[in-house]
């Protein structure tokens, strides 16, 4: 392998392990966090310029806050015309002491972050989206595919939320109980949609987000033990986690829950999860990720029992969706209600379309209604939501798993 790639691959792999936790040590000394990842960007660029060359440091993470910092300093003298504030002295003379060290330890502060991009100034609407960019590393366009926003209008936004906390002088700190409220909140559901979009990469490429989001669940439930839905969270993820190898066969192909084999899940993840939930049914306090937890340790059971408790499963997406109100919900307790009493009853439950036109681009609903009709012997209808829910996959092994069910179904037809 020439220095090129070497160089390349470990700038990537330092930008897919450090990039959220250098964002925040910079962006917690300026309290400007677009121009942390401006000076980040800057010295990633000078890393594939310079590391061909001169081969990759002994701790690249080190070299590039060492860069970034000088990048911010040089952004401070040409805004100030060589006057200097606090924060820009400040900044030259860390800059001298790590650079006098051959080692540089970087103190993590994500969490601390995270709440300030869930702080009761920021828009409550960006606070999710602003938590993966500024500490996952998502971009705009990706962020705005999982919120359904243009990635134009999701970068404005998101541009001006890290304007917002520069302007403000919004803290960067972990907030005291009194204080964490709705913004653990905010913090929860970004972790759980970065796990959730780690979840859907089966070649986990997107840095690494399954691991970084169960990462960081960890992190709060040890700084926020008692927090029920923190430890609620952090059990549905590695429920979720465990079947990981289950889901893709030895050829690559995509292997529905009901059709995985127990033996491949991960049995240490499962216990782990079983204990977290426990621990969160001790605190007295019912919420979303507890129940989807729950649901989740129902499925787990399979492993011992050999079957799937489908009754429970209804009745804790029943008590989901008094929560959230959310449509996807409804999706799932209309799929787990045709194993208690039959596809029609299933397909009576699904969500009007007349009533929730933005589930037309929602693939699971598609997929869910077409397995629906298929086994209500509704074969045309079937065929025709096999087809949408082929056309809005874009994970090659789940469109292969559909067509291959769309094929069957035509079979049938003839």
């Amino acid at each position: 392998m020439n220095g090129g790639q070497l160089a390349h691959d470990a700038a990537q792999n330092v930008a897919r392990a450090s990039y959220g936790k250098l964002i925040a040590f910079l962006a917690k000394q300026t309290r400007d966090v677009a121009g942390a990842e401006d000076a980040l960007s800057e010295a990633f660029a000078a890393a594939l310029a310079d590391w061909p060359q001169k081969g990759v440091p002994d701790n690249p993470e080190a070299w590039l806050m060492a860069v970034a910092k000088r990048k911010i300093i040089d952004a401070a003298r040409r805004r100030r015309s060589g006057e200097a504030s606090p924060d820009h002295l400040q900044l030259m003379a860390e800059e001298l002491e790590a650079m006098s060290s051959r080692e540089q330890h970087i103190p993590d502060e994500r969490l601390a972050l995270m709440f300030a991009c869930a702080h009761p100034a920021i828009d409550p609407g960006i606070r999710s989206p602003l938590i993966l960019q500024t500490v996952l590393g998502l971009d705009a366009a990706d962020i705005g595919s999982a919120f359904l926003v243009s990635p134009a209008a999701m970068g404005q936004r998101l541009a001006r939320a890290k304007n917002k906390i520069k302007v403000a002088g919004i803290p960067f700190r972990v907030p005291e109980r009194a204080e964490l409220g709705e913004r653990l909140d905010a913090v929860l559901e970004a972790i759980y949609a970065a796990y959730t979009k780690g979840w859907n990469d089966p070649a986990n490429v997107q840095n690494n987000l399954a691991g970084e989001a169960i990462w960081l669940g960890r992190l709060i439930v040890e700084l926020l033990p008692r927090e029920a839905e923190a430890l609620g969270l952090l059990a549905l993820m590695l429920f979720l986690q465990s079947r990981r190898s289950a889901r893709r066969s030895l050829n690559g192909e995509f292997v529905s829950l009901t059709d995985q084999d127990p033996l491949l899940w991960d049995d240490e993840m499962i216990n782990e999860a079983e204990r977290l939930l426990r621990r969160a049914g001790e605190m007295g306090v019912i919420g979303r990720y507890q129940l989807e937890a729950a649901i989740q340790s129902a499925h787990a059971a399979r492993r011992v029992s050999g079957a799937t408790d489908w009754d429970a499963i209804v009745a804790l997406y029943e008590g989901l969706y008094k929560i959230t109100a959310s449509q996807v919900v409804a999706i799932n307790y209309a799929v787990a209600l045709s194993e208690v009493k039959g596809p029609e009853a299933g397909l009576a439950a699904m969500p009007e379309l007349s009533a929730n036109p933005e589930l037309m681009e929602f693939q699971p609903y598609w997929a869910a209604r077409a397995e629906l009709l298929s086994r209500a012997d509704l074969l045309g209808d079937a065929a025709e939501a096999y087809g949408m829910a082929i056309g809005l996959e874009s994970d090659p092994a789940v469109r292969n798993f559909l067509l291959a069910k769309l094929s069957k179904v035509n079979s049938r037809r003839q």
